[in-house]
């Protein structure tokens, strides 16, 4: 109870910038919980979908890949899909090549999107902390010009203290939504590293079985 007393006058101490503080927080914790579950989520779907298809992309069964791709909402499965429907015309590995890439340019904002706002909160919260402080300050001094000498002392000390608790606030919860951007920019990196990977995988794989076939057919 000691506690939640203390959090509670901290807040009351802040004055009205603790409230657009606190809408900046809560906005940041949601984006960064909805990032977070949303490329979990694409992580474990690209590797189901890349474990599904992969030996028969080996096996050279690139129908059954394409029908099992078609309507995969991974964003491997999609990549692979934008390839093998390329190669229904022919084509070099660089025309391939080009077609999954334009699949990556369509998924890879998707993976980074709204990633961003969380350092800018924390930019902004930072800011509004700051000119909640000095707005405390240039209050504080103003009602001390209009006191006692004998008052002024305590009374001053007393607006610095509430006047700092705004970037106090505000650093508590800016350095924090800086770590969880570097988190999930690195999250979003990996993810992205492995799309990567598996393309270029399968484009090894369609020129060796197709260098295969042209051997065969000779």
């Amino acid at each position: 109870m000691n506690a939640f007393t203390t959090a509670l006058k901290f807040f009351q101490d802040c004055g009205l910038f603790i409230y657009p503080s606190i809408l900046i927080m809560a906005l940041g914790v949601s984006i960064a919980v909805e990032r977070f579950i949303f490329l979990n989520k694409a992580r474990a779907q690209n590797r189901k979908v890349w474990a599904q298809v992969l030996p028969m992309l080996q096996n050279g069964q690139f129908k059954e890949v394409q029908s099992a791709t078609a309507k995969s909402e991974a964003a491997i499965g999609k990549i692979v899909n934008y390839g093998l429907t390329r190669m229904q015309s022919p084509g070099r590995r660089e025309d391939f090549d080009a077609a999954m890439e334009e699949g990556m340019m369509e998924i890879v904002p998707r993976l980074e999107k709204r990633t961003h706002y969380i350092a800018t909160f924390a930019n902004v919260i930072t800011l509004v902390g700051l000119l909640g402080t000095i707005i405390g300050l240039i209050k504080g001094f103003t009602a001390v010009a209009q006191v006692n000498p004998a008052e002024k002392a305590e009374l001053l000390s007393a607006s610095i203290s509430i006047a700092m608790n705004n970037t106090a606030f505000a650093l508590m919860v800016a350095i924090p939504f800086l770590l969880i951007h570097a988190f999930l920019q690195a999250k979003t990196s990996e993810i992205v590293d492995g799309l990567e990977a598996a393309k270029v995988s399968f484009l090894n794989l369609v020129q060796r079985l197709k260098a295969e076939q042209s051997v065969g057919a000779r």
